[in-house]
């Protein structure tokens, strides 16, 4: 399925502040805290990335998806809001997917963790809370105005938006904090911390 995905990153303090405002605004939890795993493919001259597109499987739990982003005609330099087109489907078998890319030219060139939590609202927007090795974002998708409304009812300052990928956040981090992890997995960061 194709569409184009709306977003605005957060940075979150208090976790069990915003689960609690997500109930009192009435959205309802469609997904418990999961473990997701990311893999990011590309060629090795990282061609994929040179576009702006990304190639991605995804495990959320038990459920494999197939993902492709690029770039929609709105730029996120004109835009405060993160806008992609989206492709993705339901992979029956995972670890043959990644056997077709590597057999394609396409091999892992970034991997990344986290614990998603997923909430729903009325008109389709959805409240995501992503626990990472590196920090604890939120996510907002869907319309503009949908964001807009949910970040002042949750109290969220504008100016603490933002629309970096976890690649680009994860680079900022290993920027900051000198570490040699070279993907955002626990246990690559957490072996990389206790040198």
């Amino acid at each position: 399925m194709q569409a184009a995905e709306i977003e605005l990153k957060f940075p979150v303090d208090d976790v069990v502040a915003l689960r609690s405002r997500a109930s009192e605004l009435g959205l309802w939890l469609e997904t418990e805290r999961t473990f997701e795993s990311n893999t990011l493919y590309d060629t090795p001259e990282r061609s994929l990335r040179a576009q702006k597109q990304i190639l991605r499987i995804r495990w959320y739990g038990q459920q494999c998806t197939l993902t492709h982003k690029r770039k929609s005609q709105a730029s996120d330099a004109e835009s405060r809001y993160k806008t992609r087109i989206e492709t993705e489907s339901v992979v029956e078998d995972g670890d043959a997917l990644a056997a077709i890319f590597e057999q394609l030219g396409y091999f892992p060139a970034f991997r990344y963790e986290k614990f998603r939590t997923v909430w729903g609202a009325e008109g389709g927007g959805h409240l995501v809370l992503d626990e990472t090795p590196i920090g604890v974002w939120a996510e907002l998708e869907g319309t503009t105005e949908w964001i807009d409304a949910t970040l002042a009812r949750l109290g969220v300052d504008v100016n603490r938006c933002l629309t970096d990928s976890y690649g680009t956040l994860f680079l900022k981090w290993k920027t900051e904090s000198g570490s040699s992890a070279e993907n955002m997995s626990f246990v690559e960061i957490e072996a990389a911390v206790a040198v």
